[in-house]
């Protein structure tokens, strides 16, 4: 079985190349961030053309998680318990789905901006939530992971280069805190492969040719628990689809499980 995330970074504009990618890649299930659409806008049609079904929690412009599946989709929660919410809102960044033999988690998590911004308290406040809605999964006997863009690198090998981040969030011990406090609940790290180079970065920013450099970051993670981790025959960070006009700046991570 095939599992993959991947932050699309607006369906609408990578519709050509998201369809042509489930083609190509045998993906079963996919777990989808920055939708950038409202519900109603999303290209269900065309998914299930290809054999797909979607769970979707969108609102508009921003945010907007998905997951989609050609393994049947069951028991759809939409959105995060106790979420701490931002500027009076809830924010779609969160699903949740049974798809065959395994539930997973699509998340989005929040960006934080800038240390001292009320963004960044909100980030380490959505992460609390986060642990306190998957704990019982992620304890139980039922292959599970929590995937998506965390918007943290976990190491400082999970950057390019940490004097460039210095004093800025994603790197944070907090955020890193937030991360150990997360896999306490029973969730390993899944490390992908990296297709080229050394390290296994999903992002790589549009500007100052981060791409072609592989000035990168590691922040699009699966969290899994012992069921899921121990099923895990291969992982990898598909490169290739960051290449080209109109892709994301974000690679799709595929995991390969055993189930």
């Amino acid at each position: 079985m095939r599992i993959a995330t991947w932050n699309v970074n607006s369906i609408t504009a990578r519709l050509p190349r998201l369809l042509a990618w489930l083609e190509s890649s045998g993906t079963d299930v996919l777990c989808l961030q920055e939708a950038k659409v409202a519900e109603e806008q999303f290209p269900a049609e065309q998914l299930r053309e290809l054999g797909y079904e979607s769970a979707v929690h969108a609102t508009g412009r921003w945010n907007g998680v998905a997951v989609l599946s050609r393994v049947g989709i069951e028991d759809v929660v939409k959105g995060l318990p106790g979420d701490p919410g931002f500027d009076g809102s809830v924010e779609p960044r969160a699903i949740s789905a049974t798809c065959g033999p395994l539930r997973v988690w699509s998340v989005y998590v929040p960006n934080g901006r800038e240390v001292d911004h009320p963004h960044y308290a909100y980030k380490l406040q959505w992460f609390e939530a986060l642990k306190a809605a998957v704990a019982g999964d992620a304890a139980g006997s039922r292959p599970f992971a929590v995937m998506g863009d965390y918007n943290v690198a976990p190491t400082d090998d999970d950057v390019f280069d940490p004097a460039f981040f210095e004093g800025s969030t994603h790197v944070t011990p907090a955020e890193r805190a937030a991360l150990a406090s997360l896999r306490e609940a029973g969730l390993s790290d899944v490390v992908p492969r990296p297709l080229k180079y050394d390290h296994p970065f999903t992002y790589w920013d549009y500007r100052q040719l981060c791409f072609p450099k592989n000035r990168g970051m590691r922040i699009d993670l699966v969290y899994a628990n012992a069921p899921f981790a121990k099923a895990v025959g291969d992982a990898y960070v598909d490169r290739e689809e960051r290449k080209g006009k109109g892709a994301s700046d974000h690679a799709p991570v595929v995991v390969d499980l055993d189930v």
